[in-house]
Order: structure tokens, then sequence, then C-alpha cells
């Protein structure tokens, strides 16, 4: 299937329908809903691999090991805070058939910083976040608001999303996680080139 990217006036509306089209992703962002996870986004592949299987004809939800549900709580960022949100969620989330990895995202800076040896600065909120990702491409997130209306989150815009090279960003943190991540991409979207770090 040829790749053809919508117009840029188009292209919310169309990572919204892409995500929305899969129905796991659509069970998740009705449960944050539920749980009245503060500042909460569905993010990561869920986002722009729906976006390429949307491109490339594949169904909803191909290539999508498990889904992240962010949320941004900084009043408490100890760990016990956010296992007990984890472990509230689990039960919304337990009959999906792939996991669902809750994760506070003002926290983030503690356990990033000790585990790739870096000295990010802690987040402001969970749009925020996507700023940091490894790629402009992962730069995007869902989230529905009270009334259930979608709300894309794209600070960083959203070219990189339909571009078919995937670039990492410079220095990013862990290349050889990058490029085993590369890897297995390709195999699964074979129409993408990836840039390995």
């Amino acid at each position: 299937m040829a790749w053809t990217v919508p117009p840029a006036e188009y292209q919310p509306r169309f990572v919204i329908e892409a995500v929305l089209a899969d129905p796991l992703a659509v069970c998740v962002l009705e449960g944050a809903q539920r749980l009245g996870l503060p500042d909460h986004a569905l993010m990561a592949g869920a986002g722009y691999k729906a976006v390429w299987n949307a491109l490339t004809g594949r169904e909803p939800g191909y290539g999508i090991n498990d889904y992240d549900l962010a949320y941004f709580d900084g009043s408490d960022l100890s760990w016990d805070a956010e296992d007990a949100v984890i472990r509230r969620a689990e039960p919304e989330f337990s009959g999906l058939p792939v996991p669902v990895e809750v994760c506070n995202q003002a926290r983030v800076h503690l356990w990033f910083n000790e585990k790739f040896g870096t000295d990010r600065a802690p987040l402001r909120n969970t749009e925020d976040a996507l700023r940091h990702f490894a790629s402009l491409t992962h730069a995007v997130a869902l989230r529905l608001d009270e009334t259930g209306v979608p709300d894309l989150l794209a600070p960083l815009g959203l070219e990189a999303v339909f571009d078919q090279t995937v670039r990492p960003m410079p220095g990013v943190a862990n290349p050889d996680g990058w490029n085993r991540k590369c890897d297995s991409q390709k195999r699964l979207w074979p129409e993408l080139d990836f840039v390995y770090a």
C-alpha cells in the first residue's frame, strides 16, 4: 500500500481516528477516564503505531504489545503512591489481552536518571513528557476529556509521525535500546526507514 500522507489540516483528525479504530485503545482511554487519573494520556506505540497501521492498511492494534497510560501527579513522588495507582488500575484493565503500563510522569526523572545516567529535569506535566521521547515520531498522545471528546497531545507537531523515516533524538539516552526497537519495528513495518543511533 502506498504511504499517502493526509494534508496537514486533516492530520490531527487522522491520528485521533487511527487510535480510536483500535478497540483496546478505546478500552484504555475509557478506563483512564473512569479512574479519574490526573492529567492522563495514552501515549507511545498506541499513538504512532496506530498511524502506521492506518497508513499501511494493517489492522488496528497490529504490533502494539502494551498500552502506555501516563498520568501526572506531583503531590507524592514516592514509589508507594505510584504503586497504589497501578494497583487501583489493575482491575480496570485485567480483562485485556495485552498489558496496560501505568506510569506517573512526575516521577520519571527519578528512575530515568538512575537507569541511564542522565540529568533529566523533572517534567512539568504529561504533555511535557512527549517533548522528551526518544524520537519526534513518538511524541503524540490521546486522552478523552470529561465529556468523552478526544483530546490530541502533540506539542512538537505531527510532521514526524507521518514521516516514513524514524529518527532518534540527538543524544538518545539508550542507543542500544533504540537500535533494538528499530530492528523489531522494521520487521513489522518494512515500509519505514529507521535511523540507528
